[in-house]
């Protein structure tokens, strides 16, 4: 039912979206500098309990056919709202149905897996972390003493990898360390498409798992070797077997042949089907923060950090063997696609990046640094997927938020913030002080 705080809300944010549409538009057509002021945001906070109420009321009722058109979802008037109700969601997958797997929860947090059909969310039993292969045929589920691999999702187990001890690969320089006393928290968990391997990130170490041992990735040897000296002069008695990575991230090639890693502290790193290291790439950034292959496995994109801003590059992987460059440096073949975000998931989409960054947009650049679109979600972006047919992206955000968008669908609600006509068609929130998730 209307009334005058809800038809406030909704012409708020219809006119808020509208004006900051137009505005872009005018900086992207003849410049940032001609565009004139940034329409401020409308100060509509007070009203957010209230459009709030109406979100769970109709998923009380079922209501929720004209819930958007009455109540447009926004992202500034719940800003207060986060910091007790916000979360991380760090794995999103569309599945062959059409349904989405989602990890509710910051890798460090005990977390859970749920699955979303439609109007409704049910959560995974005994499920807490899982990842997939480029290819989608191969899932790994975390357990207490290793990684299972399955043939799809939930399908009969093909392998069964042993977590890291995180004393494997050690430098002779450093002798022998104590293991892990538990099993690593996971940032991601990537099968290999053509074979039964499983590259883990964690915030540890990086390795490749595999039914017979562990290899490490990172830290190098050379890291190693510096920590270790480190802390038997400055805190005897208290070694560790690993340096801790910060930014920790990986990703595999759709072919499996190739893995690019990275962390704060190290370059693009690259290494082959033998897990040997081809190639060390200088970042266009302070601090490597993110890497995804083309779909056709032809390009690498690298994203490097600043604060909240960053630069992404776009490498040909005809170009990997062998190669070393240092930071910013400007090398033939090598293409800044991306100057500005700090980005924190993505997915490729024919030549397409469809990245998403740390303020809450998704950044679609061509493997050529041709600008294609951009979308506001709102918070920083934690995790996205595409589905196998390119027309559905799912994103989640830090703020506890997931987006299911209709790419190409040639129209937009009034309230979204972005060049493109593509359509969200749901907008889910997994809020840590509500009972039930919320669809909007």
């Amino acid at each position: 039912m209307s009334s005058p705080e809800q038809q406030q809300w909704r012409a708020q944010v219809h006119a808020y979206a509208e004006a900051i549409n137009a505005y872009a538009a005018r900086g992207l057509k003849a410049g940032w500098k001609k565009a004139g002021k940034q329409p401020p945001e409308p100060d509509c906070a007070s009203l957010a309990p209230l459009a709030l109420a109406a979100v769970r009321d109709a998923n009380r009722t079922g209501q929720l056919d004209d819930l958007k058109a009455l109540w447009p979802p926004a992202h500034g008037p719940f800003v207060a709202l986060l910091k007790e109700n916000g979360q991380a969601i760090c794995t999103l997958c569309v599945l062959g149905d059409g349904t989405i797997l989602a990890r509710i929860g910051a890798p460090y947090e005990q977390g859970r897996v749920v699955r979303i059909h439609d109007r409704h969310v049910e959560d995974v039993p005994d499920v807490a972390f899982f990842g997939f292969s480029p290819d989608r045929r191969t899932f790994a589920i975390a357990t207490p003493s290793g990684v299972r691999l399955t043939d799809g999702w939930q399908g009969p187990e093909r392998a069964f990898c042993p977590w890291a001890r995180g004393n494997e690969d050690l430098p002779p320089e450093v002798g022998a360390l104590p293991p892990w006393g538990k099993p690593p928290k996971p940032v991601s968990l990537t099968p290999f498409p053509d074979s039964d391997r499983v590259l883990l990130v964690s915030e540890d170490a990086i390795f490749v798992l595999s039914p017979s041992g562990a290899t490490r990735l990172l830290p190098t040897p050379e890291q190693i070797i510096s920590h270790v000296n480190w802390i038997r002069t400055e805190q005897p008695g208290d070694e560790a077997s690993v340096t801790g990575l910060s930014m920790a991230h990986g990703a595999v090639s759709p072919d499996g042949g190739l893995i690019a890693v990275g962390c704060q502290d190290s370059q693009h790193l690259v290494f082959d089907r033998d897990l040997a290291c081809i190639a060390e790439v200088g970042p266009h950034g302070e601090y490597p923060h993110f890497a995804l292959f083309s779909t056709d496995g032809a390009t690498i994109a690298f994203n490097a950090c600043h604060f909240y801003n960053g630069g992404t590059i776009a490498v040909p992987v005809d170009l990997l063997p062998g190669h070393k460059s240092d930071f910013y440096e400007e090398v033939d073949g090598i293409t800044l696609i991306e100057p500005n975000a700090r980005v924190y998931a993505g997915v490729s989409r024919g030549d397409d990046f469809i990245l998403g960054d740390a303020n809450g947009y998704l950044n679609c650049v061509s493997r050529q640094g041709d600008v294609r679109w951009r979308h506001f979600i709102g918070s920083t972006v934690s995790a996205m997927d595409i589905s196998a047919d390119g027309k559905t992206l799912v994103a989640a955000t830090y703020a506890g938020f997931v987006s299911i968008i209709q790419l190409d669908a040639g129209r937009k609600q009034p309230y979204q913030i972005g060049t493109g006509d593509h359509l969200e068609v749901r907008r889910w929130l997994f809020w840590k002080e509500e009972p039930q998730p919320l669809a909007w």
